[in-house]
């Protein structure tokens, strides 16, 4: 009964201490400084061992909250999210640094890997050519990406993300607009035509200078001439002719020398 007890108590004491077969195996970073916690969540990064680099910031802020590292390690933990493929995680990261340092030095930079999250030029919304049926769509990530590409170009003109950021600002209107004259087609060509002008309406007073919108015109026309509304018809005409005077669509939707639904 003694040897048992001795026993039991070894046991015991094993697990207590964490070394013991079963205990939780010890962390390697106890006792590491702070410089040391981020250059090896660096390095991890820069190996591409996003888990690991997330790991080690989230330790060197936990351990370290109001050091000069533990600020830049929320940036970092924000981009390892990111190129690990876990946008969500990463769009919080960055919602999250924004809410605790609004007049960081770097926010700049956080607004502008926010927008990056969330674009996509592979994605079918943004690619030319895509099989996916349009209504199926989801625009949501390309308009969060316009707004925080437009935070940034608003709040921090001279920031060096500026000028990338509004270029891909006009890249994704031309999109979202591309995305409503879509939809707007795919009702066009069902008979939906309410639901087609709607579409098209609403790309044409959102998205005034992208390319799409000489098409989200004459489906107005189209859709109005298909509704009767003549008025509203003709208002839509008029509007285009003054945008578009050379419009292949007044040769051969407008002047209907073939019926509309074949010029698609």
């Amino acid at each position: 009964m003694r040897s048992l007890a001795v026993i039991a108590a070894l046991l015991t004491a094993t697990l207590l201490g964490g070394c013991g077969l079963f205990g939780e195996p010890k962390d390697e970073t106890v006792g590491w400084s702070p410089n040391k916690l981020y250059t090896t969540a660096k390095e991890a990064l820069n190996e591409g061992q996003y888990e690991n680099a997330v790991k080690f910031f989230e330790k060197l802020e936990a351990r370290y909250p109001y050091g000069r590292y533990a600020q830049q390690a929320q940036v970092e933990i924000a981009y390892a999210y990111w190129k690990a493929n876990e946008p969500a995680s990463a769009l919080a990261a960055c919602d999250r640094f924004i809410k605790l340092h609004p007049n960081h030095p770097n926010v700049d930079y956080v607004y502008y890997l926010k927008g990056l999250i969330n674009f996509n030029e592979d994605l079918g919304l943004l690619g030319s050519v895509s099989m996916q049926d349009p209504t199926e769509r989801d625009p949501k990530s390309a308009k969060e990406s316009f707004d925080a590409f437009k935070e940034l170009a608003i709040r921090y003109p001279d920031s060096k993300y500026a000028p990338d950021a509004v270029a891909r600002m006009k890249y994704l209107v031309n999109a979202l607009a591309s995305h409503e004259v879509h939809v707007a087609r795919y009702y066009m060509k069902r008979g939906a035509y309410l639901a087609a002008v709607n579409r098209a309406q609403f790309a044409v007073k959102n998205y005034i200078d992208a390319p799409a919108i000489e098409e989200a015109l004459f489906i107005m026309v189209k859709g109005y001439d298909q509704l009767g509304l003549n008025d509203l018809r003709d208002d839509s005409e008029r509007v285009m002719r003054k945008n578009f005077p050379k419009s292949e669509y007044y040769v051969r939707g407008l002047n209907r020398q073939e019926p509309w639904w074949k010029l698609w």
